[in-house]
């Protein structure tokens, strides 16, 4: 009696969700909105010079933040990328130019450097570093993400001014600038480096057991832990990360302006958490993905050099940009509340 009165009830079918399907296209359908009113509002943002500017700048925040969405996805934030970006690129400028010495001239130093190739290797070496002991300093001292990369911030801002003596390290040669400036074919060198790079990440989050397990840390670090994954060593892996393209982003950049500075990046770390945040990546951790934060970076950049065109104060630019973020954190508590109900 009881086995024909137990009957197996068909699993229920849940309907598309339209607010988390506009969470997850959101980024997109606006970046396109966005493209087509600056599009109609000033003829010149379609002109074949300001989208390669567009892109150029792009691909310089871009880079950082493809490291940015791993930090993130594990719940951490990291403010001192900015300021590793201008002490990595002063390194690689000096070892460029073969001198630390303020120059403001365009002739060739007299100095010997030593290529792009060691200085770029010295950049990123300058950016895992930093990122190494940001990522140890939060994961066995147990000290907030906010309050290590805060203190990074100030840090390492103060180790490129004393580095550089405050002065710039300008005037390269045509193989260093090519990193910045050059083109294969029509591409721009920095916009192939950006997409290559988030191409690389892309996969390593979605398709390898580090990706994962990065998602696990982000989603659940207790429950991560308790399965046996090494969570620490995980947190510290992600620092590293967010550090190696930050010193690349400062080679980037400085290969772009011909020129590098301390004052360098200042404000990179809203652009950079903007775009991802923006592009879909929780603050929370454990939702997010590269491609949403390519998106993210394009929107951004858009958004900015729109403005710029039809002559908005950059005071307002920023008020704009914080504005988003506010709004898109809502958003994502708002989904995120749905999904549990």
């Amino acid at each position: 009696m009881s086995e024909q009165t137990v009957a197996e009830s068909p699993p229920l079918r849940r309907g598309v969700d339209p607010v988390a399907l506009l969470g997850r296209l959101a980024p997109l359908v606006f970046l396109l909105a966005l493209m087509a009113f600056f599009a109609i509002a000033e003829p010149r943002f379609l002109s074949e010079l300001n989208l390669f500017n567009v892109m150029r700048q792009i691909s310089i925040t871009g880079l950082i933040a493809l490291g940015m969405t791993f930090v993130i996805l594990t719940g951490g934030i990291d403010l001192s990328v900015g300021s590793v970006l201008a002490f990595a690129g002063l390194v690689a400028a000096a070892l460029a130019k073969g001198s630390a010495a303020n120059s403001l001239s365009l002739d060739a130093s007299q100095a010997v450097g030593y290529g792009p190739a060691i200085a770029a290797l010295a950049a990123v070496a300058i950016g895992l570093g930093a990122g190494l002991l940001q990522g140890l300093a939060i994961t066995t001292l147990d000290v907030p993400p906010f309050v290590v990369t805060l203190g990074g911030l100030s840090a390492f801002r103060g180790a490129a001014l004393l580095f550089s003596g405050g002065g710039p390290i300008s005037g390269f040669d045509a193989a260093y600038r090519f990193w910045g400036q050059g083109k294969i074919g029509p591409v721009p060198v920095p916009v192939i480096l950006f997409l290559g790079c988030a191409a690389f990440c892309h996969v390593v989050l979605r398709h390898t057991r580090y990706g994962r397990h990065v998602y696990a840390v982000g989603g659940n670090p207790e429950a991560a832990r308790l399965s046996g994954l090494p969570v620490r060593a995980l947190t510290l892996s992600v620092y590293v990360i967010v550090g190696l393209f930050a010193g690349l982003a400062g080679f980037v950049l400085s290969s772009r302006l011909n020129s590098s500075e301390a004052v360098a990046g200042i404000g990179y770390e809203l652009t950079v958490i903007a775009s991802v945040v923006i592009g879909g990546t929780s603050l929370f951790g454990g939702i997010g993905s590269i491609a949403g934060t390519v998106v993210g970076a394009m929107l951004i950049g858009v958004l900015i050099n729109g403005l710029v065109l039809m002559d908005v104060s950059p005071y307002i630019q920023q008020i704009i940009i914080g504005v988003i973020i506010v709004l898109a954190v809502a958003f994502d508590r708002f989904v995120k509340g749905r999904r549990r109900l």
